[in-house]
């Protein structure tokens, strides 16, 4: 009864997508339009930002009674001790809070995207490491507005079942690996608020 309950809950808040920049807003843009997800995406969401800043405005959505999704790329703590010890920080604090999810992709986004088509756990040092591999499935794939204003490149990635592949191979991989992403996450959250008419 406890379980259905906390569905019927999930169902009636409000989600919030909190990204880094433009590849995340578009990405989860695209992805609410092509898969029926129902959540707030909003260009003032979407903004490089310090970890301070992603926690004011996690904080300011879960005040307002809503689901905090936090996407961020984790390759800036490999290099910068400052910069791991505030995420580590972030993760702790929010650890135990079921109304946020903080979804880190290491090395970047990218690696999320590369798992759509390939099963890898390989180390990439970087996103331009990544996104070098990428290209060999979406060689125009580029983080400028008017490639990533094309729905194209997130429908391919939806299309033969390669969401589905995405969330089981990083559900896999988890956190520990040395290139992992945490976004199959929100997409389990995303796919529980679709009206069960669109699921049959």
């Amino acid at each position: 009864m406890a379980r259905v309950r906390k569905e019927r809950e999930l169902k009636r808040s409000r989600i919030t997508v909190i990204g880094e920049g433009l590849t995340e807003r578009w990405y989860f843009e695209h992805l609410r339009t092509l898969e029926g997800y129902r959540y707030d995406c909003k260009p003032r969401f979407f903004a490089h930002q310090s970890y301070e800043e992603m926690c004011k405005l996690i904080d300011w959505v879960t005040r307002n009674g809503g689901i905090a999704v936090c996407i961020c790329d984790a390759d800036i703590t490999r290099t910068n001790e400052e910069r791991n010890k505030r995420f580590q920080e972030m993760k702790a604090h929010y650890a135990k809070d079921d109304r946020v999810y903080i979804c880190d992709s290491m090395p970047s986004i990218e690696f999320w995207f590369l798992i759509h088509y390939m099963n890898t756990r390989k180390y990439f040092k970087d996103s331009d490491a990544v996104k070098r591999v990428l290209r060999k499935f979406i060689p125009d794939y580029d983080k400028t507005g008017p490639f990533l204003e094309k729905i194209s490149w997130v429908a391919d990635m939806c299309s033969d079942d390669r969401l589905k592949d995405a969330c089981k191979r990083a559900a896999l991989l988890g956190p520990s690996n040395e290139s992992y992403s945490e976004i199959y996450r929100a997409i389990n959250l995303f796919s529980e608020t679709i009206p069960k008419e669109k699921q049959d």
